[in-house]
């Protein structure tokens, strides 16, 4: 049951943009915000249930999903439903910052999630990549936010429901290239850094003296 919520959370928030576009073009604002509201909420519920402690952390950003959507419910009004890849940005732009006041940086986690020894030239370079983030986010936001007010329902999807999405991950695959071929921390269990193991092996001892 868990990872059913677990996986409808990361759905709901992957396919929002495409949902609220397809159901604009079927049905009433009030009618999309029922359905989603009927999504939305049992994850909500589920969550707080299962960890009241956390539950603040834990349902904020599916608390600002409803509370935009009743929202455009109340003022008949799509821009409300359309902001919340808004919130979504402004959440992780938050998440991020945080990290850099409170180490280690969201990007050195990460990392040691593959590789336990950092060294400090890795340690500066994962605080740099976080600032990045914080930035691309603020841009991302800024622009989803752009498109929520002015743009097309059309042009509002396939900002924020593809072109963000791919952006995102151009930027993660072409960092985690980079951090590769400049760092030649490879961890053997890992068949992708196998791989890169291959790609961008470690100097030998003899070319390093």
């Amino acid at each position: 049951m868990k990872l059913a919520l677990g996986i409808l959370s990361a759905l709901l928030a992957l396919a929002y943009p495409v949902a609220v576009y397809v159901g604009l073009s079927r049905f009433s604002v009030r009618g999309v915000g029922l359905l989603l509201i009927a999504l939305l909420l049992p994850n909500a519920i589920s969550k707080f249930w299962r960890r009241r402690a956390q539950a603040k952390d834990l349902i904020g950003l599916t608390a600002t999903a409803l509370f935009l959507v009743l929202l455009a419910m109340a003022f008949d009004d799509e821009r409300f439903m359309r902001a919340y890849p808004v919130a979504i940005n402004a959440a992780l732009l938050f998440q991020f910052a945080w990290t850099l006041r409170r180490p280690p940086s969201m990007v050195e986690r990460f990392a040691r999630m593959q590789v336990d020894d950092l060294t400090d030239g890795e340690l500066a370079y994962c605080r740099g990549v976080t600032r990045f983030w914080i930035g691309f986010f603020a841009v991302n936001g800024a622009l989803s936010g752009a498109f929520a007010l002015f743009a097309s329902r059309e042009t509002w999807a396939l900002y924020t429901g593809l072109i963000a999405y791919v952006a995102m991950g151009l930027c993660f695959a072409v960092e985690f290239v980079l951090r590769k071929y400049r760092f030649r921390h490879h961890a053997p269990q890992n068949a992708l850094d196998r791989l890169f193991a291959r790609v961008f092996p470690n100097p030998s001892p003899s070319s390093e003296s």
